[in-house]
């Protein structure tokens, strides 16, 4: 893997707005604006590297169901949401909810060295359509010529086909909070309508606080009081619970089907990389980590149980004190064993690895100024050391957009 230099279209910021991504300036509290849409860079991986890291995906992917099933047991406690919500999550595990994807977050610098998993955003994972739209876009205009690792689109498609034989449903909710202000939770859902769109749905967007409950269907229902079969809501789950009509979602035979279903919640959850080193100690692609307290390690990460974006993250390593300030902590601490970013010339970059039916679709980098991938990290696109396809599949973006 290479970081090497680019020029940026000089009409970049207005095609990845026309593409979804709206959300790309943030401006700083002193007025500075700084962009998380960054081409002036790109990785470039070996077709090798790609197989490898797919594996590396796909083979965690089935150690975190393992794992998953093991926290489902209370082994570890109720991780921080409720004895009542293990159990939900436990039945949805039982009854194979059928899912949707998932984002690992992984070190890796290309220098031969085994892929480290940090963590499974499989909820809300968030960096979709950077991954998944704007970058092939950004590939098509710079190196027609190369390859990208980047089949995210097709599998969305190809898994939302899937869900609806396996259902039998047509219509779908499409759920986000508007409470999210920057846009990317909104434009987030509305590329999931899309991409379900192609898939055969008819999709509603709807926003979660406008989901209402009627007590003579006994169902959730929307504004219409169309009673909802199937939702995908961009909203976790933890907080789900403890929303006024959390003690309705226990009911599994009065809900609709949800996207991602319940289970998730074991997933996205930082105890599963405590239950993961305690089924799989030792293993190459995981480091240590531990419940509730660093145990042996002497350099930490500690991570909230529910932790987003890096929110109250705490770094205790040889000349690294950090301590993240955020709104989360209260459901516990994972402590995971420090593992220093790769450097490339002060850039430090996290392959967000994306996972669909347990198989490794496509990669999208984040890369930080520092220790740790925040709000303020950028987006740097990938291609792979080889030709483009000679027939790339039929790719059509924007139908909900």
């Amino acid at each position: 893997m290479r970081r090497l230099p680019s020029a940026p279209r000089p009409d970049w910021k207005q095609k990845i707005e026309e593409q979804g991504l709206v959300f790309s300036t943030t401006t700083m509290p002193n007025g500075r604006k700084i962009e998380y849409w960054n081409e002036s860079a790109y990785y470039e991986f070996t077709e090798d590297e790609v197989e490898t890291l797919e594996k590396t995906a796909e083979d965690m992917h089935i150690m975190c169901l393992e794992a998953a099933k093991y926290l489902a047991t209370g082994a570890m406690g109720d991780i921080g949401i409720g004895q009542q919500a293990l159990e939900l999550a436990a039945e949805s595990l039982m009854a194979a909810d059928m899912d949707i994807y998932g984002r690992f977050d992984f070190i890796y610098d290309g220098n031969g060295g085994p892929a480290k998993m940090l963590e499974y955003n499989a909820d809300t994972p968030t960096g979709l359509i950077e991954a998944s739209v704007a970058q092939w876009f950004w590939l098509q205009d710079v190196f027609p010529e190369k390859d990208q690792w980047n089949g995210i689109h097709e599998a969305l498609i190809r898994q939302w086909k899937k869900l609806q034989f396996r259902t039998g449903m047509s219509t779908l909710h499409v759920a986000h909070s508007e409470a999210e202000e920057s846009g990317e939770d909104w434009m987030t859902a509305a590329y999931m309508r899309d991409v379900a769109s192609q898939g055969g749905w008819t999709t509603i967007g709807i926003n979660m606080s406008d989901i209402g409950w009627d007590p003579n269907l006994n169902r959730f229902v929307d504004l219409d009081n169309f009673m909802i079969s199937t939702m995908f809501k961009l909203y976790p789950w933890e907080l789900m619970m403890k929303e006024p009509f959390g003690q309705r979602l226990l009911q599994r035979a009065h809900n609709p089907r949800w996207v991602e279903p319940a289970w998730k919640m074991l997933l996205s959850n930082k105890a599963l990389l405590a239950a993961l080193w305690h089924l799989y100690p030792n293993h190459e692609n995981l480091l240590p980590a531990y419940l509730g307290d660093p145990g042996p390690l002497k350099e930490w990460v500690a991570k909230p149980l529910h932790g987003r974006e890096g929110d109250n993250i705490r770094i205790h390593a040889p000349g690294i004190e950090i301590q993240q300030p955020g709104g989360y902590g209260r459901e516990g601490w994972c402590f995971q064993q420090y593992h220093a970013l790769p450097d490339f010339d002060g850039n430090h970059p996290v392959l967000g690895l994306w996972v669909v039916d347990g198989e490794s679709v496509g990669c999208g980098i984040r890369e930080s100024d520092g220790p740790i991938t925040d709000y303020f990290c950028r987006f740097v696109p990938n291609t792979i050391d080889a030709p483009a396809p000679v027939a790339p599949p039929a790719t059509s973006y924007g139908a909900a957009l």
